[in-house]
This record gives C-alpha cells, sequence and structure tokens, in this order.
C-alpha cells in the first residue's frame, strides 16, 4: 500500500519553472541569516569564471588557424599595452596600436589593394574566452551574408585591445567601416559574451557616440546569424547616411528572422530622412 503525503514532505518549489527560463539568480533562498549553501558556492563559481575570462590571454594563433579554415586571411597585432595587466590599468594604451604594428600596417596601405568597405577587428577586451569561443561563427556568419559588391578586408585580431583601437586600424587601411568584434566586461552570469561595435570612416579620436553597437552575442543571447543580419543591415544603412552613431537608428528587427535563410535586406531609402 502506497502511502500519502506526510508531514515531512517538502512542496514544490514554485520557482523552478520561472528559473528554467532565465539565467537571472531569482529566490535563492536563505539558510538562516545566509544563502544556501549550493547558491554560495555557485555565486563564486561564477565570480571565478568572470575573473578568468578577462585574465586568461587569447591564443591568437589559435584562433587565426581557426579563421584561415573558414577562409579568407588574417593579420595579428598588438596595441600599446605590452601586458595584461599594463592594458587593465592604462585602457588608453589599449586604443592604440604599439609603434611596430602601426607602421607594419601603413606599409600595408602602402602596396596598394581593393579598397576595404568593411574590415573586420576581433579584439580581446576584456574577455579573451569570448572571442574564442563566439568570434569563429560570427566571423563566418559575417562573411556568409555579405552583400554583393561588398569587399571584406582581412580579419585583424588584436591583442590587449580596446574597442577604439579598431579606429586606428581600419583609419590605417583605409576602410570605409570597421567593426570591432570585442569581449565584452563578463557578467557572472555570461563570462563569454561578445559585443560588435561599428564605425563609420574610421579616424583616431572617434568618441563612442559615433558607433553602433550589438551587444551579448553567444549561444544563450544573439545567435551569430542574427547578429550578422543586424551588422549587415547597418552597414547598408551607414552607407547611405554617411554616417554612424546616434544618428542611425537600428531599424533592422524585422530582419533577423530572415538571417537564418541567409537573405539580407537592403538598407530602407526613408532612412535618409534620420540624418
Amino acid at each position: 500500500m502506497t502511502s500519502g503525503p506526510t508531514q515531512h514532505s517538502i512542496p514544490p518549489d514554485p520557482w523552478c519553472d520561472l528559473r528554467a527560463h532565465t539565467q537571472a539568480r531569482l529566490a535563492l533562498g536563505r539558510a538562516g541569516a545566509a544563502l544556501p549553501t549550493a547558491e554560495l558556492l555557485r555565486f563564486g563559481m561564477a565570480h571565478a569564471q568572470a575573473r578568468d575570462a578577462v585574465h586568461i590571454p587569447l591564443d591568437a594563433d589559435a584562433l587565426a588557424a581557426q579563421l584561415q579554415a573558414l577562409g579568407g586571411t588574417t593579420r595579428q597585432v598588438h596595441s600599446a599595452a605590452p601586458d595584461r595587466a599594463t592594458y587593465l590599468l592604462r585602457p588608453d594604451l589599449g586604443r592604440r596600436l604599439c609603434d611596430a604594428d602601426a607602421e607594419a600596417l601603413r606599409e600595408v596601405a602602402a602596396e596598394g589593394g581593393a579598397p576595404i568597405d568593411l574590415l573586420l577587428v576581433v579584439a580581446d577586451g576584456l574577455s579573451s574566452l569570448a572571442v574564442a569561443r563566439q568570434a569563429p561563427p560570427l566571423v563566418e556568419a559575417i562573411r556568409q551574408q555579405a552583400p554583393a559588391g561588398w569587399q571584406l578586408g582581412p580579419v585583424v585580431i588584436a591583442r590587449q585591445a580596446r574597442v577604439a583601437l579598431g579606429d586606428e586600424v581600419g583609419a590605417l587601411l583605409g576602410a570605409r567601416l570597421v567593426a570591432v568584434l570585442v569581449g565584452e566586461r563578463p557578467g557572472l552570469s555570461s563570462p563569454d559574451s561578445l559585443g560588435i561595435y561599428l564605425t563609420w570612416h574610421p579616424q583616431v579620436g572617434r568618441s563612442d557616440a559615433e558607433r553602433n553597437c550589438i551587444s551579448n552575442v553567444r549561444p544563450e543571447g544573439l545567435q551569430p546569424a542574427r547578429a550578422a543580419a543586424r551588422l549587415w543591415w547597418l552597414c547598408q544603412a551607414a552607407r547611405q547616411l554617411g554616417l554612424t552613431g546616434v544618428g542611425l537608428k537600428d531599424r533592422s528587427d524585422g530582419l533577423t528572422l530572415a538571417a537564418e535563410a541567409g537573405a539580407v535586406s537592403p538598407a530602407p531609402a526613408q532612412l535618409r530622412a534620420n540624418k
């Protein structure tokens, strides 16, 4: 005979269903006046993962090999920050190229070549983990969805780099647009989130107000195909308007579903009214 519930039965947690749809820390409970041990341990693990994402160096050679296997060429550069500790203490050095790489890019530009419509700069930023995991599928999606007639430059892999480093790289190579794919500052539920910062006519000294940002590119956030579709929408709109940043509003929401079919719609003509 099966006995029914006893007075010691634990009722089901009504928050379990909601937790299945988010990584946010909801209704953690308590043990006396403190957090339950299991939740405290999970928090410690998340904090350690976030710290590791910031401090573990990017394996640029391995990333270059992955990207080259997908097709295309790569080039590696380094910022003026000589090491990770300096990079974290001196954000300004992470925004400029080291002298040797700046001179090397000048020599490349002097050799001439096809004009670059969009230059991709993959920067380690504050999460090398994000770059290692998300950059290869994102770069592949961007290449697959490239509109006809758009010329992509080599993928530039930048170490100890911040977003503004792309301005100098893009200016030296004469790119019309630069998109910096950078590891975002890790959170306690997202140590591997990648961001994309798009800048029209990159030049040293551009401000963040002159960029458009696409954030949270990762399997649990914005999928690579949809991120690529949004980027190309912004690229086409930027070329039409001759600008990026606060003057360019992202109206690509109706387009992202088409990314899975490999279709990218042109920027709508009415965008000119926003200029």
